[in-house]
């Protein structure tokens, strides 16, 4: 007999700044298209999203969770939006901790540093969705917002697919510098326009935390591809809801895009109803055709799943462990 002693368990933590070390583009890319397909076929869940202003420091904090079966991977994600931690204390506004449980036992496995992880999860969703839904000739890629996160977009959608040309609007013009850079380092030129300009791109992703929509169905030629990845809580809106009624629309899941995502506002007005909506993981898995002509518009509403969360940290884990970089914690 034991005497009633649990097996020997540790606690797996990997702190916010080696993330960068752990982290490949390509690693949360095919972390996140395996999860959205595995949402698609029913083996993998997304819990319910909390998600509440705090009445302090004009902040929203949630959580979101899931189980993804095939991969083995319970958790949770914890944070939200700071919006002034920028210039009170020079930390990023966008906030977030995972934690990942073991499925069969329940016992805490990992806790993972979630800022750079959301960044680059939510920009490989948006990869995801050009691979899967943008034109094969796509040249011009389309930006709409200029801050932390559209960088993280724009790199990665230039790993995607070769784009020739790169456009940007953004509410304060003076902060699309820092995206002309991003082009120039990846070697493509960067071209500051107005909205109107916008019908240039064959691919438009809008990144922003607006809650009035921007871009607007007459900025947007056939045949374009929009990713809208801004809009994750009730009322925020980025894109205008008539184009949602234009376009073929996907998204991460289809319950958090018709009341939190900017299907939220199409569907409201009546424009759309939720049977409209396509899991992107369906096209993925093959029982959807995604595009279908060069003249359709798609969007894509990715309103930040936790499972994709939960698939990007659980490959952190590993690879810090693997590498002797994680600290490993007796429980």
């Amino acid at each position: 007999m034991d005497g009633g002693k649990s097996p020997a368990h540790e606690l797996a933590i990997v702190p916010e700044g080696m993330i960068a070390d752990l982290l490949t583009r390509k690693a949360s890319f095919d972390a996140v298209e395996k999860v959205f397909a595995a949402m698609a076929s029913g083996d993998a869940v997304n819990f319910p999203v909390v998600r509440e202003a705090l009445g302090h420091e004009d902040a929203l904090y949630g959580f979101k969770g899931g189980f993804d079966a095939v991969g083995g991977v319970l958790g949770l994600k914890a944070g939200g939006y700071w919006p002034h931690n920028l210039e009170r204390r020079g930390l990023i506004n966008h906030q977030s901790s995972v934690f990942l449980f073991d499925p069969d036992s329940g016992r805490v496995k990992a806790m993972v540093g979630g800022n750079l992880l959301t960044a680059l999860r939510t920009a490989a969703a948006s990869s995801v969705s050009i691979k899967h839904l943008a034109r094969k000739d796509a040249k011009v890629l389309g930006m709409v917002g200029a801050g932390h996160q559209a960088k993280f977009q724009l790199r990665a959608a230039l790993e995607t697919h070769a784009f020739e040309k790169v456009i940007g609007w953004n509410y304060h013009p003076d902060m699309l510098p820092g995206l002309g850079a991003v082009a120039e380092e990846m070697g493509v030129p960067f071209q500051a326009v107005d909205l109107p300009g916008l019908r240039e791109a064959d691919v438009i992703i809008t990144i922003t935390s607006s809650f009035a929509p921007s871009l607007m169905a007459a900025h947007v030629s056939p045949g374009t591809h929009l990713a809208c990845m801004g809009t994750d809580t009730k009322g925020k809106q980025e894109v205008e809801a008539a184009l949602l009624a234009l376009a073929t629309v996907f998204c991460d899941e289809v319950a958090q895009s018709v009341t939190i995502g900017e299907a939220q506002h199409a569907v409201a007005a009546g424009l759309i109803g939720a049977e409209a909506v396509t899991p992107i993981g369906a096209v993925i898995n093959g029982a959807h055709p995604g595009r279908t002509s060069d003249d359709e518009i798609t969007l894509f509403d990715g309103t930040g799943v936790g499972l994709q969360d939960l698939a990007v940290a659980d490959a952190i884990v590993t690879e810090a462990v693997a590498r002797g970089m994680a600290t490993l914690v007796p429980l």
